[in-house]
């Protein structure tokens, strides 16, 4: 196991009716004149928005409003989130919604006290030195990003889709997390949820790093959980106990407890990124086709944890690690399979992939090589990509 640091000040506030406690949270982490962030119609329609709104005017926040923020987020709506925090004095931002919605505000966060363009953040050309507090309700179990410090945006010009890192600056300083909340939202957005918070976890747990024997718990009990919890709510929309098992694993799969003590990997989320970005499919409908293909690779040349997966996770008897890997991987597949994910580049309704063009993007974004578990450079890649057919 490598020393770590590990820090997640984030203030979660889980239940029924949690989100009628945003003005109280608002005031208790400094917001006097908030920004609410926020996506579709369906906040609006469910009346949760008006709800949250009541709340901020019950201890006298005052509030502005930038709605219609879409899934694969976009640097345009950062850039106007920016103007109008600038223009009107805006001192937090509050996101309702899910990982694009956060995503967006925490763009917003770290690029309004900045007097250069926020995409340096994201590029790597500048660190993040300060921000904005952040709050979030959150409706839709998935990206994680409500308990971690991260956020991921595409630059419309070249669809080029990054990812930021950070410790602490753009952890949200509070999470309001009802179940509840989750009961309407369709069957397909669930299971993209479910198959992304289980890409965390893989993300963090594919490591070459020994002897983490507590973390590689951690994160196998969270993913059995996932796929016990996952097959009930597709089942029962409004299981109230189901549900927030699933909303809770999303948290620990991306809050960074799954990942102390060890080097982690990320190239499924790079490789998929670079489909989400051309193709404009759902993240996690994309990682369902990536992370088998992945493993299918990564297993011909270090099949250990691959084999630890199958057996520990997906119950595999199999006394051949090779032969368990595979089979855990058949499973896994079955498992996305049965919550109605694709599998293939054409279930995912993108016919002719350009893939020296998907190569050619993710290396000039992402680096050569990518990745850790096993290190991954063009022809790797190219060949990921064709396993996805």
């Amino acid at each position: 196991m490598n020393d770590f640091t590990y820090w997640a000040p984030t203030k979660y506030v889980f239940g029924r009716d949690a989100e009628n406690r945003v003005g109280q949270l608002a005031c208790e982490f400094g917001g006097k004149k908030v920004l609410l962030v926020y996506g579709g119609g369906s906040v609006v329609r469910s009346g949760l928005l008006e709800r949250v709104k009541s709340a901020l005017d019950l201890s006298g926040i005052e509030y502005m409003e930038m709605g219609g923020i879409h899934p694969n987020p976009t640097d345009d709506r950062v850039y106007e989130g920016i103007d109008i925090v600038r223009s009107n004095g805006i001192d937090m931002l509050i996101a309702v919604g899910g990982g694009s919605v956060i995503d967006t505000a925490k763009g917003i966060a770290c690029g309004a006290p900045y007097e250069g363009d926020f995409w340096d953040f994201y590029c790597g050309k500048k660190i993040v030195d300060k921000a904005l507090p952040v709050g979030v309700v959150l409706t839709i179990p998935a990206a994680g990003s409500e308990g971690s410090g991260n956020s991921v945006i595409t630059k419309l010009d070249g669809l080029i889709k990054l990812s930021l890192r950070t410790e602490h600056w753009l952890r949200p300083r509070f999470s309001v997390m009802n179940p509840e909340l989750t009961f309407t939202l369709p069957p397909y957005q669930t299971a993209c949820g479910i198959v992304d918070m289980m890409a965390h976890i893989f993300e963090r747990y594919f490591t070459n790093t020994p002897d983490c024997e507590v973390t590689d718990r951690v994160a196998e009990g969270v993913l059995k959980s996932i796929i016990a919890e996952g097959h009930k709510v597709i089942d029962n929309p409004v299981d109230y106990e189901a549900r927030a098992n699933v909303m809770w694993a999303a948290t620990l799969a991306h809050n960074g407890v799954c990942g102390t003590g060890r080097v982690e990997d990320w190239s499924s989320h790079f490789i998929e990124h670079e489909l989400s970005a051309v193709y404009d499919v759902a993240h996690g409908a994309g990682l369902a086709v990536v992370v088998p293909a992945w493993m299918r690779y990564v297993a011909e040349r270090n099949v250990g944890r691959v084999a630890q997966f199958a057996r520990r996770v997906m119950d595999v008897t199999a006394a051949d690690d090779r032969t368990a890997a595979l089979e855990g991987i058949e499973r896994l597949r079955s498992f996305y399979h049965g919550i109605g994910m694709p599998l293939s580049f054409t279930e995912l309704g993108i016919e002719q992939p350009d893939i020296p063009r998907l190569v050619e993007k993710l290396h000039e974004h992402k680096g050569n090589p990518i990745g850790n578990y096993v290190k991954l450079g063009p022809e790797d890649t190219d060949a990921i990509y064709r396993l996805m057919y």
